[in-house]
């Protein structure tokens, strides 16, 4: 459990530094250059998402139990996660209607992944992990929301064909995953 939570903190911890310590930032930006800082914050992000990925597979390899969830709570997640690729998607696909009216797509993603995997797994690991994200999410929405009001930053209008591009993007990645990935890459197959 060790590995996990440090490859938690690590990750997390660097995802935060606009959450925690926005001020920093721009300075440390400021004194050693914006490439220094993404190829720092990239080395830090790959080394705390390793740990996690160790530490999560070490902690499944002996787990300890909190509840089990009841029947039908898979089937939710899986429906939750095509929600959260669609998510993901409207981050990436321009002037979509879902980034137009959400403004931060990609971290309400992540809310939804872990709140969907919350809901269909009970043991200590899952709770770290998932819990993690979620609250990380949560405080990560909330921040990005504010510093959008500070700045008086609009999002433009979207367009009805880029959403429906978005939601077939993020659908078929899903079911990708899913269906092929899932298994092999995680151990769980979810359909």
């Amino acid at each position: 459990m060790t590995i996990l939570i440090l490859g938690l903190v690590l990750f997390l911890g660097v995802h935060s530094t606009r959450i925690l310590a926005d001020g920093w930032r721009t300075a440390t930006i400021g004194r050693i250059g914006e490439s220094p800082w993404k190829g720092l914050y990239s080395v830090l992000s790959i080394a705390g998402f390793a740990l996690l990925i160790w530490g999560y597979g070490l902690a499944r390899q002996q787990p300890v139990v909190l509840w089990t969830p009841p029947r039908g709570m898979n089937h939710l997640a899986s429906l939750l996660t095509a929600v959260a690729f669609v998510l993901l998607a409207a981050a990436y696909v321009p002037g979509n209607q879902i980034k137009s009216k959400l403004h931060h797509p990609m971290v309400l993603g992540v809310k939804t992944w872990a709140l969907a995997h919350l809901l269909a797994n009970g043991n200590l690991a899952d709770v770290l992990l998932f819990g993690a994200f979620l609250v990380w999410a949560v405080f990560s929405f909330s921040a990005a929301r504010r510093r959008d009001r500070a700045a008086g930053t609009v999002y433009l209008a979207g367009h009805a064909s880029r959403t429906a591009i978005t939601v077939v993007a993020g659908l078929v990645a899903w079911a990708v995953f899913a269906v092929w990935l899932h298994a092999p890459l995680i151990g769980v197959r979810p359909v």
